[in-house]
């Protein structure tokens, strides 16, 4: 038996914010983005728009193309780290919104890996009988996080300056700022007893806490109160970035895990016909490439037109892949990611 991918799915945010639209509001440049992380542009959500608003508009797309509707999914696999609120978790919520049966919903938060981390557990759920159609959904709103205080400004609705005050406040996170984007992807998985070549075929998954302070948001239930106006003061609800760390850990990672995994099932890179890595930084699956010895035909990027969308980079690759025809029934691909945690892996695939 193996888990096949029947529809896949992917929306942004409402909003293109391209590089240039910061120029005004720190202290950077588009060349300055781009030498550094590659990207471009990237898109935020409009005002009232959540993490389980980009998931279950993402979820119709892939149910359409799936030949499915939402009363027959049986079980919904949640991954974001930016959920609608800290408790309960986005996958109710969308649950409700898509207008799902009382099915059961897990969420997830592993971050940049989440969407391989959230693969395997919905093949083990699918392998286990639990359902029979499984949506995986991987979305992120990450523009809340950003301590922007002109909004207007920074969708492109008004065209104000910052105070001297706010301008040195968006420079001090700005390595951080310019890298993300929102955007929800969808996957409906099903199981099919009589399958035995496409599908869901391996993973290979690992975590090392040891580092965790390298990339993590430092409020939270370690302290009492969970946020506190010092903590905001000092960004403690900003994400915190240890970037050469982060570079170094996905460098070294990224490419053991390839390389382990495809031992296992005596593949050699040569083999995959399809590479696509998280979309966490340009220069960074440049070197995960170099080291592997991956053809430039054979991986895909484009964390170029979103930013870094966490759980859903891989997904909309992977969606972007398929409807364009680059990807070919047959062809075997390997999703490979690492993120916050630390967590790292990879999953094969055969379309």
């Amino acid at each position: 038996m193996r888990s096949v991918v029947k529809g896949t799915g992917f929306v942004l945010g409402e909003h293109l914010v391209p590089n240039s639209r910061f120029e005004k509001l720190m202290d950077t440049t588009d060349q300055w983005i781009r030498e550094r992380s590659g990207i471009e542009q990237r898109y935020y959500v409009a005002p009232g728009t959540s993490t389980s608003d980009l998931g279950t508009r993402a979820a119709r797309i892939a149910l359409e193309q799936a030949g499915l509707t939402p009363n027959d999914i049986d079980y919904v696999v949640f991954a974001t780290m930016t959920p609608d609120h800290f408790f309960p978790g986005s996958g109710s919520l969308l649950q409700h919104k898509l207008g799902l049966r009382n099915v059961p919903c897990v969420d997830i938060r592993q971050q940049c890996t989440g969407f391989i981390y959230a693969l395997q557990i919905s093949d083990a759920l699918l392998k286990a009988g639990a359902a029979k159609n499984l949506l995986l959904i991987g979305a992120e709103t990450h523009s809340p996080f950003i301590p922007f205080d002109d909004w207007d400004t920074v969708l492109g609705l008004a065209d104000r300056a910052p105070s001297k005050e706010q301008y040195d406040l968006n420079t001090r996170v700005r390595d951080r700022s310019v890298l993300f984007g929102d955007a929800g992807a969808a996957v409906v998985l099903t199981s099919d007893a009589t399958e035995t070549s496409r599908g869901l075929i391996d993973f290979e998954l690992h975590t090392d806490g040891s580092n965790y302070n390298k990339l993590y948001v430092p409020s939270g239930m370690a302290h009492r109160p969970y946020i506190s106006k010092e903590m905001i003061d000092n960004l403690g609800h900003v994400p915190y970035m240890d970037g050469k760390s982060v570079f170094r850990m996905a460098v070294t990672k990224m490419p053991e895990v390839v390389r382990s995994m495809l031992n296992r099932h005596n593949l050699t890179v040569g083999d995959i016909n399809h590479f696509i890595f998280h979309q966490a930084n340009l220069r960074i699956n440049e070197a995960v490439q170099q080291s592997l010895g991956i053809a430039p035909d054979r991986i895909y990027n484009n964390i170029q037109k979103y930013g870094n969308t966490t759980a859903a980079t891989i997904p909309i690759a992977y969606d972007e892949c398929r409807r364009s025809g680059r990807i070919k029934p047959g062809d075997l691909l390997c999703f490979v990611g690492l993120g916050a945690g630390f967590h790292w892996g990879a999953a094969l695939l055969r379309e």
